[in-house]
């Protein structure tokens, strides 16, 4: 396994792997030499927000402002497309390769975790001299070197997972320690995206800032909230508007402070979300949503603008997507790209500076649980598991309402062909299941979260998640037979002593059960001798959640163990079962002592 910290070691993987036709571009255009100071980065990605969650795209309901002058200060692209959830979309955003090249495949139990021989944007930048942050929801690996801190953000203010339970006075992590925040959590984020731009204003920086609003659980302050339902909307569309506006308002607090620090004409500013609409609302007659391969799941507003280069009110109708954006914010930057695995995006810079005549034609991908598309400038086809093709002229029927695929065979026949030697190239390395490291000096403790955990047998037979696939803070539960048990992957990368330590709850009538932690050939036993059943902790919810609520978890340390080096793993076993149930278990932890 790779330290990320050890930059040089990636440099000059994969020159010689095989490009496709009309997928693969090239990040070898020669950039432009830089006069004077590098230009300054602010890459802002939402979670869920949609096409329509716009005012400027023809939704009349929701208000704004600061998106719609954005979007009219510089370059706005027609079509521009992401995948159709969060993980992945941000695995292609900060690598320039489509996500299933990464390893991503998933949004939970590991399988959101980029491979170690990834090269990332912020690797790129600050190889360069950028000071690098990142300030949100990451998504892509939580334990270190695959966490920010690994992946080349000198600071990391945000969370790992797919998504976070509470928004208001919430505690989030800084550089692999939690913090206690006050407030909304949209406004905490920027808060900390502004004082890391103002620290760092004499110098290069690239400020990443994914936000995880719109995402639920819906929740924002009230004042927000009321507007839009005295606009007569439903619960849902009247929160996700306003978590949208809530949004708007701290993009103009951001862009006013590097207007005050004299920043505006030599930052580059670039807005995007990470796929369609987690709810039933406006999207411009789109078909799909989040989760779907159609136009109205992976189609988004991108914004770009840089006043020193970019000319004001530019609209770009060339298909373009997520791929795109690490090769044009290299050539942008003038940086030299380093030799990475090959690139799926090209550079933009030329739809950027208004050169479309000799742009080549391509065909862009997109894959989620067994259905994918291929979009070209015209045409979409849409393919279900069972290979079968629907086919949309994208220009005469944007709203795909009429499959012509038999009235045009011969590209039905082109794009399924397209799309199954990209999908059979793009996965040929496979899905394995990557170790969570253990014993990193930058990371003493790890914590194993029980959505990452696998349950054994897999058919959920006397154990269970909360959640019916285990998301995000998820929890083990049900426990009710003794030879069923959680485990994990991990990788010992320094062999010594470490300390576990299991974070439960268990209510007074289940009380008693024994435990064994087993380990790399080492057991550790306990017994959980104190009840604790903690009411979940309070959250202001607008509509009723499908996550799991945080609750307050005990700690029963079992010991401390010696581990070799090496690929092993780690399994919480019941011996005794007392009681119904042998208890819920939220987490292990696992410290090193030496």
């Amino acid at each position: 396994m790779q330290n990320r910290r050890d930059f040089m070691k990636v440099i000059g993987l994969g020159a010689a792997a095989m490009a496709l036709p009309n997928c693969s571009g090239s990040a070898q255009r020669k950039p432009k030499p830089s006069v004077g100071k590098k230009p300054n980065i602010v890459l802002i990605m939402t979670d869920d927000q949609g096409w329509g969650d716009i005012h400027s795209h023809g939704n009349p309901e929701i208000d704004t402002p600061v998106m719609d002058r954005l979007a009219a200060s510089g370059v706005r692209f027609d079509r521009f497309y992401v995948s159709p959830v969060c993980a992945p979309t941000r695995a292609s955003l900060l690598t320039g390769r489509y996500h299933e090249r990464t390893g991503v495949h998933g949004v939970t139990r590991g399988y959101e975790t980029m491979r170690s021989t990834e090269v990332t944007l912020a690797e790129i930048l600050r190889q360069a001299s950028y000071v690098t942050g990142c300030f949100g929801k990451w998504h892509n690996g939580a334990h270190y070197p695959y966490h920010p801190n690994g992946r080349g953000f000198d600071e990391f203010f945000g969370f790992c997972a797919g998504h976070w339970n509470n928004y208001f006075d919430t505690s989030l992590e800084h550089n692999g320690q939690l913090v206690k925040t006050k407030g909304y959590i949209t406004d905490v984020l920027t808060d900390s995206a502004i004082k890391f731009i103002k620290n760092n204003r004499n110098r290069p920086f690239f400020c990443y800032l994914p936000y995880n609003a719109p995402h639920s659980p819906w929740q924002v302050p009230d004042k927000y909230f009321k507007k839009y339902k005295d606009r007569g909307l439903g619960d849902t569309t009247a929160c996700a508007y306003a978590m949208c506006e809530n949004l708007d308002d701290n993009l103009g607090r951001l862009f006013n402070k590097i207007g005050q620090l004299n920043l505006t004409e030599n930052t580059i500013v670039l807005f995007l979300t990470d796929n369609g609409p987690n709810s039933n609302r406006f999207n411009g007659n789109m078909k799909g949503c989040k989760g779907s391969c159609n136009e109205g799941g992976i189609r988004v507003p991108p914004f770009i603008r840089w006043p020193a280069r970019i000319k004001a009110g530019t609209q770009v109708k060339e298909i373009a997507a997520h791929i795109d954006l690490l090769p044009t914010i290299v050539e942008l930057t003038g940086v030299k790209m380093p030799q990475t695995l090959p690139l799926d995006g090209v550079s933009l810079v030329p739809l950027l500076e208004g050169k479309t005549t000799n742009w080549p034609e391509r065909m862009l991908y997109a894959h989620w649980s067994s259905r994918g598309s291929v979009r070209t400038q015209r045409w979409r086809a849409t393919i279900a598991g069972n290979k079968s093709c629907e086919l949309y002229d994208m220009i005469a029927d944007p709203s795909q309402k009429k499959d012509v695929a038999k009235q045009y065979p011969h590209v039905a026949k082109e794009l399924l062909a397209a799309y199954e030697n990209w999908f059979r190239e793009v996965t040929k390395d496979g899905f394995e299941s990557i170790p969570i490291p253990i014993g990193y000096e930058q990371r003493p403790e790890v914590v194993l979260p029980s959505h990452e955990a696998f349950l054994e047998p897999n058919n959920r037979q006397g154990i269970s998640y909360v959640g019916r696939s285990g998301w995000a803070n998820d929890w083990i539960t049900n426990w009710t037979s003794t030879a069923a048990y959680p485990f994990w992957e991990i990788e010992v990368v320094r062999p010594g002593r470490y300390e576990i330590t299991l974070m439960y709850v268990c209510p007074k009538q289940d009380v008693g059960a024994k435990l064994r932690v087993e380990i790399g050939g080492k057991t550790l036993e306990g017994v959980i001798e104190k009840a604790h059943n903690p009411d979940h902790i309070h959250s202001p919810d607008r509509v009723a959640r499908i996550e799991v609520f945080e609750k307050v978890w005990a700690p029963l340390k079992l010991g401390t163990v010696t581990l070799q080096k090496g690929r092993t793993r780690l399994c919480v076993k019941a011996l005794t079962k007392p009681g119904r149930t042998v208890m819920d278990l939220k987490a292990v932890h696992i410290s090193r002592l030496d």
